[in-house]
């Protein structure tokens, strides 16, 4: 079984002016493969740095602590090479890509995680079943990456990428964010996300409270409801915020 672990992660990030603001302040945390995990917190408390600062976005610079997946130092693989490893970033803001189709870039993201281009046959069946499931239109396969996507197409999109790229870990950043109740169920089918809303279809094993870049709280998924009723306001009060 595949293992994601986060030792003592700070990470900071540059702003305008040229200094350097401490996001995360210490996170520990263990996902393994066939977990899922809710990271819940208020605006701004680190959810999204964590993300892409595994995923090894150059915004995002660690400057304490480890990753490993399956006892292999993430932080020294290049981006791609984390890709390659099995783990997968779904983005809260997709770019679009004019002129690049959905196929002919998924077709060319399974190449560089699998190592081979599969046959375009295989490919072709392969992406159908995927979109049969998610309930997307055959047409959209032509369309230009997540250009004039609606917010669910997006969504959609990228757990579709995460269907056909088959990754150990998956990451996923405000999945919730711009879907309607029906592209809501049919994206949490089989996906580990933080926000209460969607954790109405998808049920946690592990639930995470992120605040001022640290996790001051775990539990089961009785915390997120919990937190549903009662918001952030006693890890706010109490000091967790140091």
């Amino acid at each position: 079984m595949s293992t994601l672990e986060i030792r003592d992660l700070h990470v900071s990030v540059e702003e305008a002016s040229g200094a350097s603001r401490e996001i995360l302040r210490g996170v520990d945390l263990t996902v393994s493969a066939g977990e899922t995990h809710a990271i819940m917190g208020p605006n701004g408390s680190g959810k999204s740095t964590m993300a892409y600062a595994i995923a090894g976005h150059p915004k995002y610079r660690v400057t304490q602590g480890s990753v490993t997946l399956d006892g292999e130092d993430v932080l020294a693989m290049s981006v791609d090479a984390r890709a390659r490893a099995g783990l997968f970033l779904a983005m809260q803001y997709p770019v679009e890509v004019p002129g690049v189709s959905v196929s002919n870039f998924l077709r060319t993201a399974v190449t560089a995680v699998r190592g081979e281009a599969p046959k375009l046959r295989t490919f072709v069946k392969e992406l159908r079943a995927s979109m049969d499931a998610l309930s997307i239109d055959p047409g959209f396969a032509e369309r230009n990456l997540n250009e004039g996507f609606s917010g669910g197409e997006k969504k959609r999109h990228e757990i579709l990428q995460m269907q056909l790229l088959n990754p150990k870990i998956a990451i996923l950043d405000e999945t919730d964010s711009g879907l309607d109740v029906d592209a809501l169920k049919v994206v949490a089918a089989g996906i580990n996300t933080h926000y209460n809303r969607i954790l109405q279809y998808v049920h946690p094993d592990f639930v995470h409270v992120f605040v001022g870049g640290r996790i001051v709280e775990e539990g089961g998924a009785e915390l997120a409801e919990r937190l549903e009723r009662e918001g952030y306001e006693r890890f706010l009060t109490a000091g967790a915020v140091s």
